[in-house]
């Protein structure tokens, strides 16, 4: 499952599941740069036992280097977590990038058998999620850091790339 959100006319963007050892292996590096060395969330690495059974996203620029990410799991039978969502600082203005992230994250779960998709999300995202019709259901500690509890309403990630908004449209 790809899709594309674009950045100009000439050049777009590639946000899918990671595939290949290389893309996994760019996606840890990127989270340990934002949430170790950017952030200080975590010592080291921020690497746990999810890591173990969730699938990575990633979004790709166009010359294909992984420039953000975001993992997703099945914590129970239809009740999925994402997690971890990190963009490289150099494409942070990139518009839709983050977004193009989360709704890929929310459509491949749907896709796969979602009644219930979760996030704890730092507190400075949580508009970004608003807009993208999430509910706070609550504020709870993480690393230190206040984290909304927050649900997606699965009817705005529905199952299938037709259903989605042209910016991510499968090319």
């Amino acid at each position: 499952m790809s899709f594309y959100a674009p950045l100009s006319d000439t050049s777009s963007f590639v946000v899918k599941i990671a595939k290949t050892f290389a893309e996994q292996k760019a996606a840890y590096a990127l989270r340990r740069r934002v949430f170790c060395d950017e952030q200080g969330v975590f010592t080291g690495d921020d690497r746990d036992a999810v890591d173990d059974i969730a699938s990575t996203i990633v979004a790709l620029n166009p010359d294909g280097v992984v420039v953000g990410t975001v993992r997703i799991h099945e914590a129970s039978p239809r009740l999925w977590w994402g997690s971890r969502l990190a963009v490289d600082r150099k494409y942070r203005r990139v518009a839709q990038l983050g977004a193009g992230l989360i709704r890929c994250a929310v459509s491949t779960a749907n896709e796969i058998g979602c009644d219930q998709f979760l996030a704890h999300v730092q507190v400075q995202n949580e508009p970004l999620f608003h807009r993208l019709r999430w509910k706070t259901l609550g504020f709870e500690d993480h690393h230190g850091l206040t984290h909304a509890k927050m649900q997606a309403d699965l009817d705005a990630y529905p199952a299938g790339l037709d259903a989605l908004p042209p910016v991510l449209a499968a090319q």
